[in-house]
C-alpha cells in the first residue's frame, strides 16, 4: 500500500503531499489536483513516454536544478520503502530505496514493478461499457469500461458461484432487475442484457440508464477474483442516483477491506474523488479517509480531515456534506 504521495513541480501539485488509506476520497473544486494526483500515479508506472513540459508545473523550464519529482512512500507489505521518480533536463529516473539504506531484494522489486503496472485509473462512459467487445482468452475491464460484456462472460464461465452472487447483489442495488444475460450480437462478439424481475423481459445494455450502467460496472470490480492492486476511480457517484450511493461505498470498501466480507485475497488500494456532499456525507465517521484539496493561487495542496484542528467539534451533529458545501472545511471554489 501507498502511504504517502510527495510532489514537486509536478503540473498544480508545485510543492504539497497526500496522505493515503486503504480507501481515500479527495473532494474539492475543480482544477485542486484531484485528477492531477492519480495522473502522477500513471506517470511514475509509465515515466517514460512523458516529456518534462508534459509533467512541470506551467511555466517550469528544464535546468540542472529545476525538476519534476514524485515520490511514493510505501507501508506494508513494502514498509521503509521509497520510489522517486524524477524529470529533468537530462530526461527521467525512477528508484526504489529503503530508508534504512538496504538495498532491495530482486524479488521486492518485482513485487513494486508488478504493482505500479497494476494501477487502473477508471474514468467510466457508458458507451464504451455498453458495446459489444470481441472474445479474447483474458479480457481486462478498460479505464474506460470498455471490454465490460468479455469481463461478465469470463466471470461467468470461470467463476459461476462469484457471478451469482453477483446476480442476487444486482436484485438489491436494482430491484427492477434480476439476471445478468448474454448474447452474441456477431460472430466472436458478446453483448450483455439485463433482465426485469417483472414480465422477464431482456434490456440490451445499449438501452440500460447511464446510472445502471455505471452502478453495476462499479459492483462488478467489487466482486472482480484478482482487482487490479491499486485503484483510482474518478467520481464514483456521477450519474447515479444519492439512493444508490451507499452501495457504492460498500462495493468500494469490499475492494478495499476484503476480509469484511470475507474475501480471502490482497486489500486492493482505492482513491476516488467526488463533488458530491451527499456521498461525501457517506463517510463522517472516517474522516481519516478523507482528503480536502484546496486550490491556492495556481498551485494546490491537501489536506486530511482527520487533521483538521478541532475537527471533532467542527462535525457536530450537522452533515458532513453541507458543512463542507458551506466552506468551512475549504476544498470549494473560491473568488482569485
Amino acid at each position: 500500500m501507498i502511504e504517502l504521495m510527495k510532489f514537486r513541480n509536478f503540473k498544480v501539485l508545485r510543492d504539497t503531499q497526500l496522505p493515503l488509506s486503504r480507501f481515500t476520497l479527495i473532494v474539492g473544486p475543480n482544477g485542486s489536483g484531484k485528477s492531477t494526483a492519480m495522473q502522477a500515479l500513471r506517470f511514475v508506472a509509465q515515466p517514460g513516454p512523458f516529456q518534462f513540459t508534459q509533467v512541470a508545473t506551467l511555466g517550469l523550464l528544464p535546468t540542472t536544478t529545476e525538476t519534476v519529482e514524485v515520490v511514493l512512500r510505501w507501508g506494508v507489505p513494502h514498509e521503509g520503502v521509497v520510489t522517486t521518480t524524477h524529470w529533468g533536463s537530462g530526461g527521467w529516473s525512477r528508484s526504489h530505496a529503503k530508508c534504512s539504506g538496504a538495498n532491495l531484494s530482486e524479488r521486492e522489486e518485482q513485487s513494486l514493478y508488478m504493482k505500479l503496472a497494476g494501477i487502473r485509473i477508471y474514468s467510466l462512459h457508458t458507451n464504451a461499457i455498453a458495446a459489444p467487445v470481441g472474445l479474447s482468452p483474458n479480457p481486462e475491464l478498460r479505464e474506460d469500461g470498455g471490454a465490460f460484456a468479455g469481463v461478465l462472460d469470463q466471470l461467468r464461465d470461470r467463476e459461476p458461484e462469484r457471478f451469482e452472487a453477483l446476480n442476487e447483489e444486482l436484485g438489491r442495488w436494482l430491484p427492477e432487475f434480476d439476471r445478468i444475460l448474454f448474447d452474441t450480437p456477431s460472430s466472436g462478439h458478446r453483448a450483455f442484457l439485463l433482465r426485469t424481475r417483472k414480465g422477464r423481459h431482456a434490456l440490451p445494455a445499449t438501452d440500460l440508464s447511464q446510472g445502471t450502467l455505471l452502478a453495476l460496472t462499479i459492483l462488478t470490480l467489487a466482486y472482480l477474483p484478482d482487482p487490479p492492486p491499486i485503484v483510482c476511480l474518478e467520481e464514483p457517484d456521477r450519474g447515479i442516483h444519492p439512493r444508490l450511493l451507499r452501495h457504492v461505498q460498500d462495493a468500494l470498501y469490499r475492494l478495499s477491506y476484503p476480509e469484511s466480507v470475507g474475501e480471502v485475497r490482497q486489500p486492493v488500494q482505492v482513491l476516488a474523488t467526488t463533488h458530491s456532499p451527499y456521498f461525501l456525507d457517506l463517510f463522517k465517521d472516517h474522516p481519516e479517509e478523507i482528503v480536502i484539496a484546496h486550490k491556492v493561487g495556481q498551485e494546490a495542496r491537501f489536506e486530511r480531515l482527520s487533521d483538521q484542528p478541532a475537527i471533532a467539534e467542527m462535525l457536530g451533529e450537522a452533515p458532513l456534506g453541507e458543512i463542507w458545501y458551506s466552506g468551512i472545511l475549504g476544498g470549494v471554489p473560491v473568488e482569485s
